[in-house]
């Protein structure tokens, strides 16, 4: 059983501002997955952020361009361990594997999740071969879909093939494809939803659409939709960036929150379902070593099928 085991060493982390006289604290939170503006200010004091090898103070205004470097303690989680936990592995070679995560998996350990998750997984089917480049919380993890969002995530077996499908994302070449069920009828058939995404300004866990353009970082989901009911629309959804909770921030905003999400979704909905319904359908990237156009998919999961169903039974 491969352990590896989470320690506090220090972590070094590069950021590139991407806009102008924002305060560093502001912008170190609104940028940088698990930070709070608190813990931001924290490392601003202890002189662990620097610009040009010297520290800077937390009332610092950006300059777009300016190179930050970001030095944090390594969470101390836990032990993370290979676990045989069932896989769905859509497809898998020496470079890399593609699984269908089912709803309700974690993707990788953190507090209160110390085990059962998809890494604590592909540790286990994968053994050594995954990518080191994620740290020893995220092995081989390219990129990251929500607990409660089930379908298609992608893992590297080396750093070649992590460093090659981290540029695709970055290029936005990884396609990346969803559909959902939404509360309320969209009445365009297809449509672009472009709007910043930052950490909320008064909820920190979770995340929002800002009015101020240099506050969030730019976020881009197009959408289609599929079919209509009474009340509900079934979408598809194309990701042109990846923000934390895009497409379940991005419709919510539009006013057509994702069925069944707990945080951004309507409470006193009428249409009661177990989990989110929202499903990575579809991947398409070009395959590191060999140079082929991978295309992927998943077919719908039986939570998102039923609900699909009793729709279909109620439009009647």
């Amino acid at each position: 059983m491969t352990t590896y085991c989470v320690s506090t060493a220090l972590k070094t982390t590069t950021l590139t501002c991407s806009c102008d006289n924002v305060r560093l604290d502001v912008y170190l939170s609104e940028n940088l997955d698990g930070l709070t503006r608190t813990a931001a200010q924290k490392l601003l004091d202890a002189g662990r952020v620097t610009l040009k090898d010297m520290p800077v103070r937390k009332n610092h205004k950006t300059t777009t361009d300016e190179i930050y470097t970001i030095t944090q303690d390594e969470p101390n989680v836990c032990d993370v361990i290979a676990q045989d936990i069932r896989l769905e592995v859509v497809y898998e070679d020496t470079d890399l594997i593609v699984v269908n995560k089912p709803q309700g998996l974690v993707v990788h350990p953190a507090p209160g999740h110390c085990d059962g998750t998809l890494v604590n997984a592909l540790l286990y089917h994968c053994g050594d071969s995954l990518s080191g480049i994620g740290g020893v919380i995220r092995p081989g993890i390219v990129h990251r879909i929500d607990k409660d969002t089930s379908g298609l995530i992608i893992a590297a077996k080396n750093d070649k093939a992590h460093l090659s499908l981290a540029s695709q994302l970055s290029a936005r070449t990884l396609v990346r494809q969803y559909e959902a069920v939404v509360v309320g009828v969209i009445k365009d058939d297809i449509g672009t939803i472009d709007a910043p995404i930052g950490r909320h300004p008064k909820n920190r866990k979770k995340q929002a659409v800002l009015s101020n353009q240099n506050a969030g970082r730019p976020a881009v989901t197009h959408f289609e939709v599929i079919a209509r009911y009474n009340g509900y629309t079934h979408v598809h959804l194309f990701l042109e960036t990846g923000r934390t909770h895009q497409i379940r921030v991005h419709l919510a905003h539009l006013g057509f929150p994702v069925l069944g999400d707990s945080v951004y979704g309507r409470k006193n909905s009428d249409f009661k379902v177990d989990g989110q319904c929202l499903h990575a359908r579809k991947l398409i990237f070009i395959h590191p070593s060999s140079g082929e156009q991978i295309t992927l998919s998943a077919d719908l999961p039986d939570y998102f099928t039923k609900v699909l169903e009793k729709l279909e039974k109620k439009a009647q």
